[in-house]
């Protein structure tokens, strides 16, 4: 599915990846600063490794040999990020449907009522990304990511600055998308108990090194 050998280095941070991902959900645990959003970002392209491999399905996204470097908006990849990054002037209706119809209907993973059902956005969908609250704005970056129909969600730290309330709110929303959904997610964070909640298999990230958790 996922098959990554590659290193990246930024100053003195020397990232070195060996990956291969078959399972439908792999958690990644790890200290802030030991490469994680570094991780997620050179598989969605947001940056290029200094050499190595990143194959993905059928495709090879990148080869430092063979000078391949698919650019981001061509890898079917989705990244959820820490902050629900969505347009302040749109209601939550718009910012779902802004991510769409980005999407021939052919190639369409998802439809709009079915991620609406699915992270219980019905009642918040015509309020304004500034009406919402962390939880509910990460919810609907959740559901615009899902309607982009990704071939791989990267989910990068998504309960980070979220109380813990709203983290046992959200984190039933990830195993329903675990339990109903069939699309591979990578979910990095520094907190093993949403995992072990996930009930997924995990690898910590130390020193930029991915090790047996």
């Amino acid at each position: 599915m996922l098959k990554c050998d590659f290193q990246y280095q930024h100053g003195d941070f020397m990232l070195n990846v060996e990956l291969e991902m078959q399972q439908q959900l792999l958690g990644i645990v790890g200290a802030s600063g030991s490469g994680k959003s570094t991780l997620l970002k050179n598989i969605v392209g947001l940056l290029k490794p200094a050499q190595g491999q990143i194959h993905f399905q059928q495709q090879m996204l990148f080869d430092h040999q063979q000078n391949i470097h698919v650019p981001m908006h061509q890898r079917k990849i989705a990244l959820v990020f820490q902050n629900a990054l969505l347009f302040p002037h749109m209601n939550v209706q718009q910012n779902l449907g802004y991510a769409e119809k980005l999407v021939a209907q052919p190639e369409r993973k998802f439809q709009f009522e079915e991620v609406v059902e699915l992270l219980e956005l019905s009642p918040l969908i015509y309020r304004k990304a500034h009406q919402l609250s962390g939880g509910e704005a990460q919810r609907v970056s959740i559901g615009r990511a899902l309607l982009s129909s990704p071939n791989l969600l990267l989910l990068d730290e998504p309960l980070t600055g979220l109380d813990t309330h709203l983290k046992q709110q959200i984190l039933p929303f990830f195993k329903r998308m675990k339990d109903e959904l069939d699309l591979p997610m990578i979910y990095v964070t520094h907190h093993p108990e949403e995992l072990e909640y996930l009930e997924v298999d995990t690898l910590r990230l130390n020193q930029g090194a991915l090790q047996p958790y």
